[in-house]
């Protein structure tokens, strides 16, 4: 097979992990995520995942919660999940490695771009936990940074829906799907992407975007080869 990115950073949603439980791990779908990046490395892929923790916590929307300890709440939450995804890669034979931004070394290494860069090479996933490692930044924002550090050449932005839309297509049914659009656009007019500060850091850096659709969990391998998935965000 021949690839269109060797080397990837690719977002996953904590609530991607919940499946329809809504809530916490659910085994069968990070079993079927980690199958397709299995087939993502065996074909040669280079792999690094960011993955958030709204599947238990998320620190906008945590009421009474004193936002930054919510939002470090939520960074403990996304270590939760790397381990799940590390040792579900792992039962597939999968070598993985997890870092996170905050030290935890009894379950995790630091994150270190050097050290990160050496297991991708040598065929490792490495899964980055703990978001940027501070407050009030989202694990978008941590995608596009993890993505920038590790010379990704391609953020892979798995959602709930099949692309990029003019609005949103759950409330109207005329929306139009992008095929492709830059960054600007996104910014300019506010589009449901991703952070905004995590958009302006890909266009400044000049760092593609895929959005695609996960529940199809082969989504993730067809936009390694190249096929047309989902919507391709461009830094111009």
């Amino acid at each position: 097979m021949e690839l269109k990115y060797k080397r990837i950073l690719l977002k996953l949603s904590g609530e991607a992990l919940a499946g329809e439980k809504k809530f916490g791990l659910d085994y069968d779908v990070i079993n079927n995520i980690c199958e397709s990046i299995k087939k993502c490395v065996d074909v040669g892929t280079q792999v690094g995942i960011v993955v958030g923790g709204g599947n238990f916590i998320r620190g906008r929307m945590s009421g009474s919660l004193d936002r930054i300890r919510a939002d470090h709440m939520g960074m403990l939450a996304t270590a939760i999940n790397a381990l799940a995804l590390a040792d579900a890669l792992e039962a597939l034979g999968v070598e993985t490695r997890v870092q996170t931004a905050i030290t935890m070394r009894q379950v995790a290494e630091p994150v270190i771009r050097g050290r990160a860069v050496r297991h991708l090479e040598k065929g490792r996933v490495v899964i980055f936990g703990c978001g940027t490692g501070n407050p009030l930044c989202s694990t978008d924002s941590a995608a596009s940074l993890r993505g920038v550090e590790i010379g990704a050449e391609i953020l892979l932005k798995a959602t709930l829906v099949d692309g990029v839309y003019d609005k949103d297509p759950n409330k109207f049914p005329d929306a139009k799907r992008y095929e492709t659009l830059p960054f600007s656009k996104v910014i300019n007019e506010n589009l449901a992407v991703m952070d905004m500060s995590a958009a302006a850091m890909c266009k400044e850096q000049n760092l593609p975007m895929l959005v695609f659709d996960l529940s199809r969990p082969d989504n993730i391998l067809d936009a390694v080869l190249g096929k047309q998935v989902g919507t391709v965000v461009l830094p111009e």
